[in-house]
């Protein structure tokens, strides 16, 4: 059974399917029925955001599916901002999944006969900010109705194959749960277009299928990779003894192992994620990320040993900077430095002092030495002649600089319909083969980013691609000579945001892999800055762009950074870049790091910056020397590849200098009273070994501290929202209302105390009484995960950062004046802004132009769902606009186009003796004077005034 969902339906409505749903997929259901109703409830739903962008940087792509009669009709699919279709080639995008209860995606699949859409949700990446699905949804109206098809605790998945000759025919690989082990993973096959699935295939409970793929023209014989990983906050797993490679030639009803044993192919713990890709019914190719290790007897014979540890300990710093970046490069990826450390990173942070040559020696000796043993293969591909049965290794010599130490986040390979020995490789760069995989070029030209995973090879004309990767779209019709970039969707994937003091302000941001931008909150976002060559957002710092903090006397000095604490003081107007991140001493065990470093000025003294590794830096001098001001504020780290027991945010009290806070990846909270001379554990009675994803000191009371607890990488989807009126000794509970979905981040309005805004991995939420009850707050914003919030003070803006599709705006002036009073009241309407006449009201300046129309929205609150009645009055009392408007319970908005109606204009003229202008558009404009407002009904009756000036 299943529910068709109307139109006008915002969200998907979930109910059982004909197999058994686990408890998880409970609160899946339960969390979205209860944001469907505070949707239908909310007092603020009428109150719009709008989308400020930025779009060129764009967002990972996961998957593009190609109209295969007119490629120049596709849809892409992004990792955590929805499904977008385009049917001129990439130059438009409109959104597909607005109306749904996700917009994070693993695959896609279109049936192009009919228009059928399927999205996989959950993103089969295994990255830090991979979300989790809500199962597999469909569209039978180009996703203006959604219906969800089942597998609710699948979390992600892999890929999902359509039978061309038959739509009702469908295959999902599911991956699984990223963080815990689940059973609802595999393949599951359905005959009957989602009514009914059966599992076909199961490996275990940490093993799913990554990777689908078919015989061309025979859906009779299936591919299936399954790939084992294991991700903890402290440690990632890429591979398995369950990873592997499956064959079925039943259409997917049932499947039979054909890696491993003699094969070929390899088996055993080491092998990692698989690619796919097939010819015909005897060539099948793969990819595999193998983490078996490589040894000396394993070098090719031409290859030299390169650089060596010893190298640096004596090595001059111009030394260092002319060394060739592919050698450094294989330096850093054979000896498993992490993923942070690419040749033009480390290049940086020599060259502005952070780091010294000796560093890369010092670096191994005292890390784990796990990590920096005999380095991995990495990425190899196998060719198999007789449908699977035997597998050759196809690369003569190691694919260096495609995976690097992460092949968990592609092992995506694809092969020519026209030529079974040319394959496409996606990775850290996208390479070619034109020999079956022995040889590589490299086809990441101008204008194409890095990280590739998702590609479309036309199979009617070669050298005719589409592909996905971290910053977007690029197509490319000479085989990857050169590329087009097609990135007009806002669908970036904002870490952090800030925002500035100037006129107009500007809003900042740190984003997944695109660095750190900047821009104007009201600049026009559209495609003239092409013809101008002056994109409205600039670039200010390359990497995965993290915190922004901006001086308040001067916005050209900005502190920000990349990841795992590469943090540096900006002087934008002179274009100096110098690092400050803080050094351990000799001997001293090196600082732990978060991926997102937190970093603050404090409201006090804009010289001074706080920043926290496992312990709390602070400088006096803008970062040029910091001071340790406190022991490790986390429980002391764990043994992994990923940094932990790391600080997470810190909060300082604008009230009180030296009124610190703290909090932690392993959960906990840290006060101190006096600057870090002393620290307090605040965190007790709070739920345990949670992320602390934010502390935020109140502005209003120096005693009152919010904290939010994200049990995301434990696939724990509580909200854990809680504020103390005493420093942290007692703490009340102010999430249980809801719906489940892991907090990122709570702040407090700078102006009314009770106001709160909360943003989750899936919306956006506020309440009037601090806590007590919540409202969904996202008018204009589609599900999807809010990273950061921030108030511009003087323009009385929210903005909302997300992660996936880019920065919204909303101005909550009118919500700031909201207390008990006003909400006891049957009628209140809110003070409006005056106009500026304008002789250009309604006169295009040309033929082929546009009007520039006025308008004046008048925000009022009903406190029940009513009629009213609306008047405007001129100065003498004329009625010269009038109408009805059906209102909510709660803020509704009365739009005025400023323009007399007929009647209206007759009854002016009557008593003035003026001469007025109709507007090339029709309507008659409101000349310059004073105005009133009147909104009533048969219980009450308010008034206002305004003037057009």
């Amino acid at each position: 059974m299943k529910f068709n969902l109307p139109l006008i339906a915002f969200f998907v409505f979930f109910i059982s399917i004909a197999q058994s749903i686990s408890g998880q997929s409970k609160n899946v259901e339960e969390a979205l029925m209860l944001k469907k109703q505070m949707e239908a409830n909310s007092l603020v739903k009428n109150i719009p955001f709008s989308s400020i962008g930025p779009t060129v940087m764009s967002g990972r792509v996961v998957d593009i599916d190609v109209n295969p009669k007119n490629p120049t009709e596709f849809y892409v699919a992004y990792a955590s901002g929805g499904l977008w279709y385009t049917n001129n080639n990439g130059t438009t995008f409109s959104p597909v999944m607005d109306n749904s209860a996700t917009q994070n995606i693993g695959d896609i699949a279109i049936d192009w006969v009919s228009g059928t859409i399927w999205v996989g949700t959950g993103e089969n990446n295994a990255s830090r900010s991979s979300y989790a699905g809500i199962g597999l949804l469909k569209s039978n109206d180009k996703g203006k109705s959604w219906e969800n098809m089942g597998l609710l605790d699948s979390q992600h998945i892999g890929r999902i194959l359509l039978n061309p000759n038959n739509p009702e025919e469908l295959l999902v690989g599911v991956t699984g749960h990223l963080y815990t082990n689940n059973d609802e993973r595999g393949v599951y096959k359905t005959s009957d277009g989602g009514s009914t699935w059966v599992k076909t295939l199961y490996i275990n409970d940490s093993t799913g299928i990554i990777d689908l793929a078919f015989v061309p023209g025979k859906f009779n014989i299936i591919y299936a990779a399954a790939w084992e990983k294991d991700r903890k906050a402290w440690n990632f797993k890429g591979n398995g003894g369950g990873s592997g490679i499956y064959k079925s030639i039943d259409s997917g009803s049932t499947w039979t192992k054909i890696s491993g044993g003699n094969s070929g192919f390899p088996s055993g713990e080491n092998v990692g994620r698989i690619g796919l890709a097939v010819y015909n019914e005897n060539t099948v190719y793969a990819v595999l990320d193998s983490q078996f290790r490589r040894t000396k007897k394993d070098k090719d014979p031409e290859e030299s040993d390169g650089l060596t540890k010893d190298e640096f300990k004596s090595m001059t710093v111009d030394t260092f900077l002319k060394l060739d970046n592919k050698e450094l490069d294989k330096y850093l990826k054979n000896n498993g430095f992490q993923e942070k450390y690419k040749a033009e990173n480390v290049k940086q942070l020599i060259q502005s002092g952070t780091a010294k040559p000796q560093d890369l020696a010092n670096y191994l000796e005292n890390a784990n030495s796990l990590l920096f043993d005999t380095p991995v293969v990495g990425a190899e591909v196998y060719r198999s002649e007789d449908g699977g049965l035997t597998w050759n290794k196809r690369n003569e010599k190691y694919i260096d600089d495609l995976f690097y130490s992460y092949g968990y986040y592609f092992a995506q390979i694809r092969v020519d319909a026209t030529d079974k020995n040319k394959i496409y490789l996606g990775g850290v760069p996208i390479i070619k083969s034109d020999d079956g995989g022995k040889t590589f070029t490299s086809i990441n030209g101008d204008n194409v980013h890095a990280d590739h995973h998702a590609l479309w090879v036309n199979p009617q004309k070669p050298g005719h691609l589409i592909n996905g990767n971290d910053g977007g779209v690029n197509i490319s019709y000479d085989d990857g000579a050169n590329w087009i970039k097609n990135n007009a969707p806002a669908v970036g994937q904002f870490y952090a945001i800030n925002i500035d003091f100037e006129k107009p302000y500007n809003v900042y941001g740190g984003l997944q892999d695109n660095g750190v931008w900047r821009g104007a909150h009201n600049a026009v976002e559209n495609s003239e800055w092409q013809q101008s060559g002056q994109y409205p957002w600039k670039m200010i710092l390359g990497g995965d762009g993290m915190q922004v903090q901006i001086d308040k006397r001067n916005s050209n000095i900005v502190y920000t950074g990349f990841q795992f604490g590469n943090y540096y003081r900006l002087t934008l107007n002179e274009d100096k870049t110098i690092g400050i991140q803080p050094k351990h001493e000799l001997g001293e065990q090196p600082y732990r790091f978060n991926w997102q470093t937190p970093i603050l000025l404090s409201t006090h003294n804009q010289d001074i910056l706080y920043l926290g590794s496992n312990k709390l830096h602070r400088s006096l001098n803008q970062g040029d020397t910091w001071e340790v001001i406190s022991d490790d504020l986390t429980k002391g780290g764990k043994k992994g590849n990923v940094a932990f027991g790391t600080i997470t945010t810190i909060s300082e009290s604008p009230l009180k200098f030296g009124l610190v806070y703290t909090g932690s990846d392993d959960g906990l909270v840290y006060l101190s009273k006096n600057g870090g001379g002393n620290w307090d554990l605040i965190s007790g009675e709070l739920p345990q070994n949670l992320w602390i994803s934010r502390v935020a000191a109140s502005k209003h009371k120096k005693e009152r501290i919010y904290v939010t607890l994200n049990g995301y990488r434990k696939d724990d989807f509580t909200p854990y929202v809680y504020m103390s009126n005493d420093y942290g000794n007692s703490w009340k509970n102010i999430g249980s209302k809801l719906p489940a979905s892991p907090i990122n981040v709570i702040i407090e309005d700078p102006e009314n105390e009770n106001l709160l805004f909360i943003g989750t991995d899936n919306g956006h939420y506020m309440s009037v009484n601090q806590g007590s009850s919540w409202e969904l707050f996202q008018n204009g914003i589609p599900n999807v995960a809010v990273h950061d919030l921030v108030i511009q003070p003087d323009a009385k803006d929210l903005l909302v950062g997300t992660h996936g599709r880019s920065i919204y705006k909303a101005n909550i002036s009118c919500l700031q004046e909201v207390n008990e009073k006003i909400l006891a009241k049957e009628l209140h309407i809110f003070k409006t802004d005056n106009l500026k006449h304008s002789q250009r009201w309604g006169n295009p300046y040309s033929a082929w132009s546009k009007p520039n129309t006025p308008g004046l929205d008048i925000i009022f609150y009903s406190q029940k769902p009513t009629n009213y009645s609306t008047k405007v009055l001129s100065s003498d009392k004329t009625v010269v606009s009038e109408s009805v408007l059906k209102a909510d319970k709660g803020l509704n908005i009365m739009s005025f186009d400023v323009a007399f109606s007929k009647k209206g204009k007759l009854d002016y003229l009557k008593k003035n003796k003026v001469k007025l202008k109709t507007a090339k558009d029709g309507k008659t404009y409101l000349p310059i004077g004073a105005y009133e407002i009147e909104i009533s009904s048969a219980a009450s009756s308010q008034k206002i005034n305004f003037k057009i000036e």
